[in-house]
């Protein structure tokens, strides 16, 4: 699967959730999520086993393994995933056959425009972001998600100054680094 993402910082979350919920389809209605991504050390992309704690619908985990350029803007991403019924017995496993990079802590507000996925992201220890994921389907091109994506990103306001490169696994090890 495949599609393209931005991500930037956000100085008000408030002030961009309103903005997001505004330009949203509503329907399915914004929904709030809580995830913890345990992330796993591998030779190539990155793999995170997704854990929904304390959610209130029946959510089954998720192994996601996926590749993204680190640059800022809309780049493509490409990822695999499959639901994990037994998260604690997997997540045993791949610590002890991979080791573990480190945890992420995030409570998510999704909502949906079109065939885009729009995060407003509230991470523990780093602070506040919002994603765009243009969903792309086979016929699709990149450069039209990219275009989506742009869109989406000045009716939201997002500043070119405010976008990511990386993930907020990275951003956090980098915190914790210095």
């Amino acid at each position: 699967m495949c599609n393209v993402e931005i991500k930037a910082k956000i100085h008000n979350f408030d002030d961009f959730l309103a903005k997001a919920i505004a330009i949203s389809d509503k329907n399915p209605p914004p929904k709030v999520i809580n995830m913890i991504d345990t992330f796993y050390k591998v030779n190539s992309g990155r793999l995170k086993l997704r854990e929904y704690p304390g959610h209130e619908e029946a959510r089954v985990s998720e192994l996601v393994h996926y590749h993204r350029e680190d640059s800022t803007g809309a780049k493509l991403s490409r990822y695999s995933k499959v639901p994990v019924p037994d998260p604690a017995g997997l997540g045993a496993i791949l610590a002890d056959s991979l080791g573990v990079i480190g945890q992420v802590k995030k409570v998510r507000h999704l909502l949906m425009s079109g065939q885009t996925r729009i995060h407003v992201d509230r991470v523990h220890n780093l602070g506040d972001f919002m994603e765009l994921e243009v969903m792309l389907t086979d016929s699709d091109s990149v450069e039209a998600g990219q275009m989506i994506a742009q869109q989406l990103m000045k009716q939201l306001g997002v500043a070119e100054a405010d976008l990511l490169a990386g993930a907020y696994m990275d951003m956090l090890l980098e915190l914790n680094s210095g």
